[in-house]
């Protein structure tokens, strides 16, 4: 557990706080924030995944007793005062199924799992690609939640007890003392949401054999779900809660990533792209995305769809420091060498970098470490590239381009991105996803009417945030 304050001078122990939670794939984090907008305190802790013979997996209690750690050891580093709301935010497709008795039937399948591939493969076989992708927005694959609860189905028989399904963020909104509910932003990850009516897709949930009623009434992100049950946060009893929605929408608003032509560059264990366009696109329109190589489903913002595309980046680093033979301690030493070395990496190029078989072409005489890591950096960024044009030809040139994550601290990428994908922010943010999380909490307490009135990312970085003064990388 890592815990830190960044408490103000001057505040007092009645002022009101607002806690956000963030559900990462590799850490769940949590953030208090001021309803100014300033984030007092941090704390992160190792998302709880274990490993079994089909892939990765999250026990139900495991996670949402993380979320309640790590809340707790925020609460404890920030400054006196109540918490008044809490938001939880996170990563989607994985979840929990409940029996009717409202208990977990079993583990969630972590949304990089494999499994449902087969499913996938079948629906296409059985309706053809357009049938899903026309109804949900979404590329046929293995990620959406409704093809791993039929793998489910078919492979374990606890699954047929199950009557409930619930988004990892929406179990921990209930284990706080909320009401089940489903948010719509994570519901759009489920492919059991039909984007043209906004209500859940009856033939798609047929299809997975799944009971009428699994899915629980739809909110938008901020609407107030219930409060905290006394005694399980510290300060925090009675405090408004809210499902905060999926997390690259949250780190949109976060670092204030909302005006018109904006994209967002979520720079984490994956390199995703956010770009808002007004809901309710035509079926035409929202096949054409998904042609393109887009997805489309619903913003934390109401009124608003998100166009949504990326790219795995922390496999394809992780891939290539175990070629090399280096750790987590040694990254640091690698970056000094890729930076130190020219653009390009001396012809060094990576090629499918996340995919079955990566490939390290060009390998001269001369090869060193920092050429090789350059080398994957820089595949990196040429599909965030690839990827910023996509989106582009389909909804016109960018804006701004702000990016955030904790990917964007790391003076490499910060570096490449600039010379690969082009100019952009990145501004002086802790925690993007939390601190939208936190913030949408404090829509469903009613301190902010809505998400347009939410306080923008302050003018300076914390010296603990890692980034130069003004929060802005050098390009």
């Amino acid at each position: 557990m890592r815990a830190t304050s960044n408490a103000a001078a001057g505040r007092t122990a009645l002022d009101p706080l607002l806690l956000g939670i963030d559900v990462g794939t590799t850490f769940c984090k949590a953030v208090i924030v001021t309803p100014d907008g300033r984030e007092v305190a941090h704390a992160r802790e190792r998302t709880p995944w274990f490993r079994v013979a089909a892939g990765q997996e999250m026990g139900p209690a495991a996670v949402l007793a993380t979320a309640l750690d790590v809340a707790a050891a925020a609460i404890q580093a920030a400054p006196g005062g109540p918490i008044v709301a809490v938001g939880v935010t996170g990563l989607a497709e994985t979840g929990v199924l409940l029996d009717a008795a409202g208990r977990p039937v079993v583990p969630g399948i972590s949304w990089f799992d494999p499994r449902g591939t087969e499913d996938a493969a079948a629906l296409a076989a059985e309706r053809g690609a357009d049938w899903f992708s026309s109804h949900t927005g979404l590329p046929l694959g293995p990620l959406p939640t409704v093809f791993k609860y039929r793998w489910l189905r078919r492979n374990d028989p606890s699954a047929a007890r199950g009557r409930r399904w619930l988004n990892v963020e929406e179990w921990i909104v209930r284990g706080l003392g909320g009401d089940e509910v489903a948010e719509a932003s994570l519901a759009s990850r489920t492919g059991w949401l039909d984007q043209s009516t906004g209500g859940w897709w009856a033939d798609g949930l047929a299809w997975a054999d799944a009971p009428a009623d699994l899915l629980p009434r739809l909110v938008q992100a901020g609407d107030l779900v219930g409060r905290v049950t006394p005694g399980l946060l510290p300060r925090a009893d009675g405090a408004a809660l809210t499902v905060a929605g999926h997390d690259h929408l949250c780190v949109a608003l976060g670092v204030g990533a909302m005006r018109p032509g904006d994209v967002l560059n979520s720079c984490g264990t994956t390199e995703a792209l956010i770009r808002a366009v007004p809901a309710s696109q035509p079926v035409d329109r929202i096949l054409a995305f998904v042609h393109a190589g887009l997805a489309i489903g619903r913003h934390v913002v109401p009124g608003e769809q998100a166009l949504m595309c990326g790219s795995l980046c922390g496999p394809v680093l992780d891939r290539f420091a175990d070629l090399l033979g280096v750790d987590a301690a040694g990254r640091a030493e690698l970056d000094a060498a890729a930076l130190a070395v020219p653009s390009g990496a001396g012809g060094l190029t990576v090629r499918d970098g996340a995919g079955e078989r990566a490939t390290l072409a060009g390998i001269g005489q001369d090869v060193t470490p920092g050429l090789v890591w350059r080398a994957a950096h820089e595949s990196i960024q040429a599909e965030t590239r690839r990827l910023l044009e996509i989106l582009e030809a389909a909804v016109g040139p960018t804006g701004r381009l702000v990016a955030a994550g904790g990917g964007i601290r790391d003076p490499l990428i910060r570096s490449i991105k600039g010379e690969i994908v082009g100019p952009f922010e990145a501004p002086p943010v802790g925690e993007a996803g939390a601190r939208g999380a936190a913030l949408l909490s404090g829509c469903a307490a009613g301190i902010f009417p809505d998400v347009h009135h939410l306080p923008p990312p302050g003018s300076a970085a914390p010296a603990w945030l890692g980034l130069p003064p003004d929060g802005h990388p050098a390009h």
